[in-house]
């Protein structure tokens, strides 16, 4: 019964039967090398997944994290709550569920005041090969490719708007190269999706409906052990005619309080959403794990 207080119910779930089950708590590897909680739950930056495995966990031990993340807009906010596990430092798994808040906006838009879209966010990502703490003597990456599966309960207002779908799949690959003496790390990453801002405006749509290759990137500098100042940007299709959708920035800074808990503070610049114009806003992630 101690062992069922101690871990959450996910984490033993994930864990049972594993080899190694008894090293889970094991947290080897260097502070902030898990990154922080993405927002489709995926470990990296705040809008772009890194090839970095989520938790502390090495090879010989599973990591895990749950997160909370917010990111309050003009016309909207966006909340997201999820975990993750990283197991042997080798395949993360993750979950996040999003609600996008329409607030006295959704009014404007024939929705209903308050109105909110939501979707499930399923990912998975697999190392490849490198290792970004080891690797020093090496140019070469750490190279993880991923997916996420998206699903949104609101596919009729989905297609009202002209969206194709209400779900879809996201699918990465991820280079993530970490410069210890510099205290730097950097991340490209190429997406093919469909997705509508992000996935929360459904896929593809009347003037895109297939794939397409978006870049995104993440630089990021350790000013301390425990803390991180960096900048990223996310390109996104352009699928609905109804409404322009352009490129995510983000400007963030982050603390690592231990291993076992973070927090990410950012300003955001997420472009146009559903014509309301610019939504720069800022973004708060908090996480907690092993």
């Amino acid at each position: 019964m101690r062992l069922l207080r101690r871990w959450p119910a996910w984490c033993l779930i994930a864990a049972i039967g594993l080899p190694g089950f008894a090293h889970a708590q094991e947290s080897g590897r260097l502070l902030a090398t898990s990154g922080v909680a993405q927002i489709e739950g995926a470990a990296g930056g705040g809008l772009v997944p890194w090839a970095l495995i989520a938790g502390y966990g090495t090879r010989d031990a599973i990591g895990a994290e749950a997160h909370y993340t917010f990111d309050a807009l003009p016309s909207f906010t966006l909340h997201g709550a999820g975990a993750a596990v990283g197991l042997y430092n080798r395949v993360e798994l993750s979950y996040t569920h999003q609600w996008f808040d329409t607030g006295s906006t959704g009014a404007k838009l024939g929705l209903g005041s308050g109105y909110q879209f939501q979707l499930d966010v399923i990912g998975a990502k697999v190392r490849l090969f490198g290792d970004a703490v080891y690797d020093q003597d090496s140019w070469i990456p750490q190279v993880a490719a991923g997916m996420q599966y998206k699903t949104s309960s609101n596919g009729s207002v989905l297609r009202a708007i002209g969206a194709r779908s209400a779900d879809g799949e996201d699918y990465y690959l991820s280079a993530t190269k970490l410069f210890l003496a510099q205290s730097v790390l950097v991340d490209a990453t190429v997406r093919a999706t469909k997705a509508n801002q992000f996935g929360l405006l459904g896929f593809g749509g009347d003037r895109d409906q297939g794939y397409t290759a978006q870049f995104e990137g993440s630089a990021a500098l350790l000013l301390r052990q425990d803390f991180a100042i960096g900048a990223e940007v996310r390109t996104k299709p352009d699928n609905l005619g109804f409404a322009h959708e352009g490129t995510a920035y983000d400007i963030f800074a982050a603390y690592f309080v231990n291993k076992n808990l973070s927090a990410t503070v950012a300003f955001t610049a997420l472009g146009p959403i559903a014509n309301q114009g610019n939504q720069n806003g800022v973004y708060f992630s908090l996480v907690g794990g092993f």
